[in-house]
């Protein structure tokens, strides 16, 4: 694009001389202009971006710069196309690499501009922004005093990103508030891991993908490696709630772990190479075991394309809230200068063929999470069962007793409602084939 917008700028003088003869000298001769069909002349709007170039340049109350004045038309054009369209500075561009290696410093959220609104798609867990209280669906009305409104997204992000140890003072507005607060979070190192595993029962396990970077798919397999190591899987709950997405590639590779077969997501654009579609296959490592998907309106994107992928292969039961609803694909292209561009290039559909693009994907079972209430340990258990009741016949056969909850685990569950819902889910869900 520098290269097209540069020969522009060399043509100007031409092209002004031209238009200025066509309106000027025609009428002097007493012969008719010329018609020209508007809608048809793709050189009608490069004369008028040359025309408005040159006023800038000699009208403007400040002096700006040839480069400054095209980088914000680019900016502009880009803006104007969707939400997720962007122009990249060279240290945007590098500062773009870097969050997709997981290696960055800031507070850790994912942002999207709604309505005209700088909104929060989801923290990522385990950091500042985390710990901070900060929601899905929070506005950002203001950064360090600067209105958002008046930033790009880009330059919203690079505002609040900022050395380790240094403060970022954001204005947030909530749903549920009617007024704003203010929130002064530290910024520290954004975690590489994306991937956390723990058992709940003997057998079941938690499995948690916070964003898809380029290490998720090696860090899935290697936790589910040691699993594997410890026993049998008996279920598993994938929990992808707050999960802003990532790498396209990545979450085709996570999916393909769960399925055997068929299309796991397809793409369509104007251009023949961004039609693509991509599908799993029978590999010896694929997870056969039931499994839940956890997933609220903090999963967006790459998250929504694995969801999507085991619902419609009736490969695992969906639990939670409807999702953010993020169905476009963005290329990230270098320019020659360092900067670059993130074009939406493609939507993308599920394997039924379905684009989820500002409607997200509605769970098996809707069930919002609420609040954990402290529980306390003295209080008497009211549940009664066989094994209760005084002088109760013991079991026959070769029933095993179950082994002890772990403390740690048991404490866990009681902090979250979906996931113990989860749970309950994949006990009684069919066991998939193994794959020989």
């Amino acid at each position: 694009m520098s290269a097209t917008l540069n020969n522009l700028s060399n043509f100007k003088p031409f092209l002004g001389l031209a238009f200025f003869v066509l309106l000027v000298a025609a009428p002097n001769t007493g012969l008719a202009a010329p018609e020209i069909n508007l809608e048809n002349d793709k050189t009608q709007p490069l004369r008028q971006f040359s025309h408005v170039l040159d006023l800038v340049e000699q009208e403007y109350v400040d002096e700006k710069s040839r480069k400054e004045i095209i980088e914000g038309a680019v900016r502009g054009m880009l803006q104007s196309l969707d939400p997720h369209s962007v122009y990249l500075t060279p240290d945007e561009y590098k500062e773009m690499s870097e969050n997709n290696s997981g290696e960055f410093f800031g507070i850790g959220i994912e942002i999207s501009v709604e309505n005209g609104q700088v909104t929060i798609v989801s923290p990522i867990e385990d950091t500042p922004a985390d710990r901070a209280g900060l929601k899905s669906g929070d506005m950002i009305l203001a950064v360090d005093g600067r209105p958002t409104q008046e930033m790009t997204s880009n330059e919203t992000v690079a505002a609040i990103r900022g050395p380790k140890g240094t403060t970022v003072e954001l204005l947030i507005l909530d749903k549920s508030s009617a007024s704003p607060r203010t929130v002064s979070i530290v910024r520290d190192a954004i975690p590489m891991t994306s991937v956390k595993v723990r058992e709940l029962e003997e057998g079941y396990y938690w499995v948690r993908i916070t964003r898809f970077i380029g290490r998720t798919t090696q860090e899935l397999t290697e936790e589910l490696r040691k699993v594997v190591k410890k026993g049998e899987i008996r279920g598993l709950i994938l929990d992808m709630r707050n999960n802003p997405g990532g790498l396209l590639d990545q979450s085709v590779h996570v999916s393909d772990m769960f399925l055997s077969d068929g299309v796991i997501v397809s793409m369509k654009g104007r251009s023949d190479k961004s039609n693509r579609s991509y599908s799993a296959s029978a590999q010896a490592g694929d997870i056969v075991a039931p499994m839940v998907v956890l997933i609220n309106s903090g999963s967006a994107s790459a998250s929504e394309i694995v969801a999507g992928a085991l619902k419609d292969h009736n490969r695992a039961l969906l639990v939670g809230e409807r999702t953010f609803g993020k169905a476009s694909v963005q290329d990230v292209i270098p320019l020659p200068d360092g900067s670059g561009i993130k074009l939406t290039v493609a939507r993308y559909y599920t394997p039924s063929g379905k684009s989820i693009q500002a409607e997200g994907i509605v769970p098996d079972i809707e069930v919002p999470f609420e609040p954990s209430v402290e529980k306390d340990p003295n209080a008497p258990n009211w549940q009664i069962r066989e094994q209760s009741l005084a002088h109760h016949l013991e079991g026959e056969g070769t029933a095993t007793k179950a082994k002890p909850k772990d403390a740690e685990a048991e404490k866990f569950l009681s902090q979250d409602n979906q996931l113990r819902l989860a749970l309950q889910l994949v006990k009684g869900l069919p066991r998939f084939k193994e794959v020989k």
